[in-house]
């Protein structure tokens, strides 16, 4: 007897090609994790939060994540499909509850695409200006520019192309295939790793202790300021860095082994990027001032500014270029799966989960969703995009591991091929990390995450609770022994 109840249309669970092993997915995961965390939001959190301390923030994000991450890999064992913690949430906390969760997830995965493609457009200006060919003005950068939507002002241009371009390549990779996708992002992982490690090892050598001290410069007197209030603020602003791990569990239904290969792909990718943010963020405050990494490519900054190590700036910009779109490319991967995952149950329009003839993909969430990021990424700066990620994933994260524990006692006797070690330690501990990252965010943070919810509940109560269909999966006791 198995613990997912029978499904009055089986046919439905199969629609996705099983195409990804363990492997993949662990490139899946480090390709959407290694990208804006070290080539953007290391500097920024360093400079305006943390100093050197930005390494701490690293490390307790990532404990924050493993916590999180081994309670989605029982959920993601238990059920196998896309959808990730909306699915999770729905079979086992409810039908509105889940709505909120994967609502947020969207804004989550939509924000985060469009920040990183407007990254990787200033990344790619930077390089190819170097090479004498200039992105034309108008075309740049967003038209739009401001701190905040109360301040909004016109910038004089007229879209960012780049950004918008690569958005559209990366979704009409999407729709050719995940097995393409995921080979593509597989050659992706291996160039920025390579470039990632030879900035790592090649600038060790030029570390200046006095760049490293103090290592958590003193609090300015404001919370969030340095000091350890400024090291657990850069914790929850660098922790859209980690946000591809969850990007792993959404793949589920079309992983070959997904009980097996899931949590192998979401703790492998979490442990390995963990080490590298790490050591990069290491070594990056040791070779410059923290003071000074407050740029858009704080990376390249910081080996141009050393006679031995200025031979890797092209190789940075390069492996920014590659890193970022492959970010891109797994952000609108997962945005896609949850879109069918909730218009499998009816929460949105059905459109969203018919899957392509030829290329057994669905299609058209592909295109709404690689048309509203665009929409995003052409006219907003990378500042007000940012603001609209990180909360709500940690919001998800939250209820994950509530849930996990709310199964526990609700059906005990469940098959779990993972079982979270230490569920009583490790989910609570993850709900802890997860609220105290979310605490230390901006108050405005959380007034975006109140006005994004309520819009979703419009939908909800206008739309989905209408349309919802019961529950698909459903997680049961087995007979006891």
């Amino acid at each position: 007897m198995t613990q997912i109840a029978d499904n009055p249309h089986p046919e439905t669970d199969d629609d996705l090609k099983r195409a990804l092993g363990p492997l993949h997915l662990i490139s899946l995961g480090i390709g959407c994790i290694i990208g804006a965390g070290i080539f953007v939001l290391t500097g920024h959190a360093a400079a305006g939060y943390a100093g050197p301390g930005v390494v701490f923030s690293f490390a307790i994000a990532g404990l924050g994540c493993l916590f999180a991450g081994l309670c989605y890999s029982e959920y993601a064992s238990m059920i196998p499909v896309a959808g990730s913690a909306y699915t999770y949430t729905y079979a086992t906390l409810g039908r509105l509850i889940a709505w909120i969760i994967g609502w947020n997830l969207v804004l989550e995965y939509l924000a985060a695409a469009s920040t990183v493609a407007v990254g990787w457009s200033g990344y790619l200006n930077n390089f190819l200006t170097g090479l004498g060919l200039p992105i034309p003005a108008a075309f740049a950068s967003a038209p739009l520019a401001g701190h905040g939507f109360a301040d909004m002002s016109l910038t004089g241009t007229i879209v960012n192309l780049p950004a918008v371009v690569l958005i559209g390549l990366i979704t009409w990779i999407l729709i050719v295939g995940v097995k393409t996708s995921a080979n593509f992002n597989n050659a992706m992982v291996v160039i920025k790793l390579t470039i990632v490690l030879a900035v790592i090892f090649g600038c060790f050598a030029y570390i200046v202790p006095a760049n490293h001290t103090p290592f958590i410069p003193p609090n300015t007197g404001e919370v969030g300021h340095f000091g350890w209030t400024g090291v657990f603020r850069a914790t929850g602003v660098i922790f859209f860095a980690y946000i591809g791990f969850d990007a792993v569990s959404v793949a589920a239904q079309e992983a070959r082994n997904p009980q097996r290969d899931i949590p192998l792909g979401m703790l492998g990718s979490l442990l390995i990027c963990t080490v590298l943010y790490m050591l990069m963020s290491y070594v990056l405050t040791g070779i410059a001032p923290y003071q000074t990494l407050n740029v858009a490519h704080p990376v390249s900054q910081a080996v141009e500014a050393l006679p031995g190590t200025i031979w890797l700036a092209p190789f940075v910009n390069i492996g920014a270029i590659v890193g970022l779109s492959s970010v891109v490319l797994v952000l609108l991967l997962a945005q896609s799966r949850v879109f069918y995952a909730m218009s499998k149950d009816g929460m949105i329009p059905p459109a969203f989960s018919l899957i392509h003839p030829k290329f057994r993909t669905p299609f058209k969430g592909n295109i709404v969703t690689g048309i509203f990021a665009a929409m995003l990424a052409g006219a907003l700066p990378i500042d007000i995009l940012g603001e609209l990620v990180s909360i709500g994933t940690l919001a998800a994260f939250t209820i994950v591991c509530i849930g996990v524990m709310v199964m526990r006692v609700r059906a005990p006797r469940a098959r779990r091929p993972f079982r979270t070690p230490l569920v009583w330690v490790t989910a609570p501990l993850g709900v802890f990390m997860c609220l105290f990252m979310m605490v230390f965010l901006p108050g405005d943070t959380w007034l975006r995450l109140a006005a994004w919810t309520v819009i979703g509940l419009a939908i909800y109560f206008f739309y989905s609770a209408a349309h919802a269909h019961p529950p698909r999966y459903h997680i049961k006791n087995l007979p006891a022994e």
